[in-house]
């Protein structure tokens, strides 16, 4: 049975809709066996998938096909998570970095807040 990456990697939930499956494919940040690969290209069992996120690879093994989406409990009986504990450190260490900066959703500062940053660095 022949089964489209992009197909296969919104049915064991690397991506949210198949669109975004192939755009995340066309754009080089899920690969097949190392290389490239278009959304259309065929995947076999055994096969090894490389999704970049951030700094970090995720690496996949390709246990079996499937012919729909299936649950999310589901997906290890047709994925296995492949990636070393030095890629998951460097997803770790991004996501704190990133929420060093600013609290999800509140915007830029206000008036106030930069009076008083200005107001501390002038002090330093």
């Amino acid at each position: 049975m022949a089964f489209r990456i992009d197909k296969y990697v919104w049915a064991v939930r690397l991506a949210k809709t198949r669109s975004q499956a192939a755009e995340i494919i066309s754009k080089g940040k899920i690969k097949l066996n190392g290389s490239n690969a278009k959304p259309s290209k065929e995947v076999k069992v055994g096969d090894e998938l490389q999704l970049m996120k951030n700094t970090a690879v995720f690496t996949f093994k390709i246990i079996a096909l499937l012919d729909k989406r299936v649950g999310p409990k589901l997906v290890t009986d047709y994925i296995t998570d492949t990636t070393t504990e030095e890629e998951f450190e460097k997803f770790r260490l991004y996501r704190l970095a990133q929420s060093q900066y600013r609290d999800y959703g509140t915007g830029k500062p206000s008036k106030k807040d930069r009076r008083d940053l200005d107001d501390f660095l002038e002090d330093w």
